[in-house]
């Protein structure tokens, strides 16, 4: 039997004294969309840097594809779209050179791209409809429009495992609708999508699965199950809901 697409044994991370991760474990299989809920501060974006390879946990493992994550990233495998906090939007790269920038596991030492690296970055333009905006500065693009450009990223990277953190936060309806769709087609093609987000309401539709999250997994299972008003209770608390 193949290895689960991700795999997070009792995960603990730490950032100085604060308890970011707490025990985490959590398994997913190839070919689903699953939805990370949690609150902010919850430690949804650490456990994403700690799949990525970018935080080593303090206990416990995490392996993608049965390997460690920085082979799986080294391989092109796996693929991230991070938070709009975490980018610096004044850097001088045009659209069309950071959805490239997903091609240099395919470009060998000298990172010079071929007519294959050009041509799988003009397809995955196309795909979230950004062709008319390659040559912008990144910048200048809406926030919706910025989330397509990094989804772009690793679809030309042909990553079969795909961590989005919050990619619907101020991005326009064209966008999240542009971003669902193509997250659907990708696990129907057999990609592993895990993405956070805070729209309770598309997730049944968006995702196969959820994981209810504080700084480890409370509860996984289907979106209805997850979304139930007396499990939400247990993340995100009676008053947030009762306001909602």
């Amino acid at each position: 039997m193949s290895a689960p697409a991700i795999q997070v044994q009792d995960v603990t991370v730490h950032y100085g004294q604060v308890l970011a991760l707490d025990g985490a474990t959590l398994t997913l299989e190839a070919g689903r969309v699953c939805g990370l809920v949690g609150m902010n501060g919850s430690g949804k974006s650490t456990l994403f840097k700690t799949i990525m390879g970018a935080l080593p946990p303090d206990k416990g493992t995490v392996s993608v594809n049965g390997i460690s994550p920085a082979r799986a990233r080294k391989s092109g495998v796996l693929g991230y779209v991070p938070q709009s906090e975490d980018v610096d939007w004044s850097f001088p790269l045009s659209v069309r050179e950071v959805v490239l920038t997903g091609r240099y596991g395919h470009m060998g030492f000298t990172r010079r791209p071929h007519r294959a690296d050009h041509e799988a970055v003009e397809h995955a333009l196309e795909r979230v409809e950004l062709t008319e905006h390659s040559d912008r500065q990144i910048g200048q693009l809406s926030g919706g429009q910025r989330k397509r450009a990094f989804l772009a990223r690793g679809i030309a990277q042909q990553a079969t495992i795909l961590l989005l953190d919050e990619p619907f936060a101020g991005v326009d309806k064209r966008s999240e609708a542009t971003i669902s769709r193509l997250l659907r087609e990708l696990a129907s093609h057999g990609a592993t999508i895990l993405v956070s987000t805070h729209d309770l309401q598309t997730l049944p539709d968006l995702a196969d699965e959820a994981i209810l999250f504080l700084r480890k997994v409370l509860l996984h299972g289907r979106p209805a199950e997850v979304l139930q008003p007396e499990n939400l209770a247990r993340a995100f608390g009676l008053n947030v809901l009762k306001r909602n």
